[in-house]
């Protein structure tokens, strides 16, 4: 048996994903990339994502205070992280 069987892990989530893709699309509307096909779209979701630090929460207080953090020094970051993963991908996308 195993501990996912043991314990519900359903409200673990990765508050920094959400923090990323509101800012992807918020840049994207601001400042087009040269190509914004789904391979591109991931790639730069998943670039910004590795630039920065996890931002797990397992609780609604957790949720509340991930969805504060757009207005911090990290969401600073994560706006830097998204920014310049656009423009790594856009100037070398890994396709044709």
């Amino acid at each position: 048996m195993g501990i996912r069987d043991d314990y519900d892990f359903e409200n673990l989530e990765n508050a920094a994903e959400k923090l990323v893709f509101d800012e992807l699309e918020k840049q994207l509307k601001e400042n087009p990339p040269a190509c914004t096909c789904q391979e591109c779209i991931l790639d730069i979701a998943a670039l910004a994502l590795n630039h920065v630090k996890p931002y797990y929460r397992v609780s609604l207080l957790g949720k509340l205070y991930a969805n504060s953090a757009h207005m911090t020094t990290y969401g600073e970051e994560v706006k830097k992280a998204v920014q310049d993963a656009i423009g790594k991908i856009s100037g070398n996308p890994s396709h044709d």
